[in-house]
């Protein structure tokens, strides 16, 4: 049974309200990050938890994150009844899906290669098909999932849910990917950009922990932008706010995907960087295993072409940190596995091209969640549907 107090003063039930409300957008959250999501302080907050743990309204539990790495922290959540979701990942060339618990603990997980931009509906399927692998390694049904939530690369009408893009995912035009896939699970399906999921990793588990005002960039195939100001997600008017990737650049002409020439992700998305790295390092390309990029970066020349590409990058952050004043700018997607000549490349160009101020302030990180980050935001976002 919850623990009687003495009714709280009015000031006490705001700070606790307000507390609540951050523990159920975040579906799991630290005392530290708690504090600094609110802007409270840390007394406030740990006397306002201690209060909703008194009355059971939270639970405290210990996890050692969905990402794997660091120490066990202690996690506040909703004291909901357990719950079990699943996640999806759609890359431009590559499914990932993942059953987590409320906990954020990922119980099983598939990846698998898949040309997502040209072949939607096998695309769908072979998500249904391993998300149905994950559930049956783990002795469950499609009945014991909460909801289902996706990631797409690409943009979607924030009204309608509906792809409406004709120029990024081609074949999934018209095509609304929430009803396909609750279709093919049986499941109520949740569905948002992927670099927004990978914000939500990031902001979770990740480097952007705590952080309220950030930029992720998923830098793959494709180049996109998660962006969080004021600690929520931001969409724009029809969901496409974010799309850096079709930016034109003054010095570049080759034709893009979307129609026109010139745009970044023509210069800066992994199929561009590893062809130029192929140019000067063949013989590391001639082996079966593709050589990682981290391998590649180590090599002088290689790390040029890399760092060329970051400063390419962070010329067009450069102009969106003197928009947005963000906090930190934190990279995923393949080709952040370059590390850091592609960190000093954007620094190099935030420092050439941001106001001052702007750039002192940025903070630049690899995505800590690494290839796992778009899947991991999309637990996440289950967890932040469940009731």
């Amino acid at each position: 049974m919850p623990t009687r107090l003495p009714d709280p003063s009015p000031r006490r039930l705001r700070t606790q309200q307000q507390l609540l409300s951050a523990i159920r957008r975040h579906a799991g959250i630290t005392r530290r990050d708690l504090s600094r999501l609110t802007g409270l302080s840390r007394s406030a907050t740990a006397e306002a938890v201690q209060d909703l743990l008194a009355q059971c309204l939270i639970a405290e539990r210990r996890s050692d994150s969905a990402a794997g790495v660091g120490r066990p922290s202690a996690l506040l959540f909703l004291n909901a009844p357990e719950a079990l979701v699943g996640a999806i990942d759609f890359g431009h060339n590559h499914v990932a899906v993942a059953v987590a618990d409320s906990g954020s603990r990922v119980l099983a997980d598939r990846r698998q290669a898949v040309d997502v931009d040209q072949e939607a509906t096998h695309a769908l399927d072979q998500a249904a098909a391993l998300l149905a692998d994950c559930l049956d390694e783990r002795g469950l049904t499609a009945s014991d999932l909460a909801n289902v939530t996706a990631g797409i690369p690409c943009p979607l009408d924030a009204s309608t849910g509906v792809v409406r893009s004709p120029t990024i995912l081609a074949s999934w035009v018209d095509l609304d990917p929430a009803h396909e896939l609750a279709a093919r699970t049986g499941r109520l399906v949740f569905v948002d950009n992927d670099a927004n999921m990978g914000a939500r990793g990031e902001q979770r588990f990740g480097a952007a922990c705590g952080c309220r005002d950030f930029i992720y960039v998923k830098a793959a195939h494709g180049i996109g932008a998660g962006l969080v100001l004021n600690g929520e997600t931001y969409r724009g008017a029809l969901g496409i706010a974010g799309e850096i990737g079709h930016t034109q650049l003054p010095d570049a002409t080759s034709l893009c995907r979307c129609g026109n020439r010139g745009c970044l992700e023509t210069v800066v998305s992994i199929t561009e960087v590893r062809r130029q790295l192929a140019l000067i390092r063949p013989q590391a390309h001639a082996r079966t295993a593709e050589p990682s990029l981290a391998e590649l970066s180590r090599d002088p020349a290689a790390a040029r072409v890399v760092g060329a590409a970051g400063r390419t990058l962070g010329r067009v952050l450069a102009d969106i940190c003197n928009v947005l004043n963000p906090e930190a700018i934190i990279v995923g997607g393949e080709l952040s596995l370059a590390g850091e000549p592609l960190l000093a490349g954007i620094r190099e160009s935030l420092d050439r091209y941001a106001q001052p101020a702007a750039a002192q302030k940025v903070r630049i990180d690899v995505a800590a969640l690494g290839l796992r980050a778009e899947l991991i935001g999309a637990v996440t976002t289950a967890l932040a549907h469940v009731v």
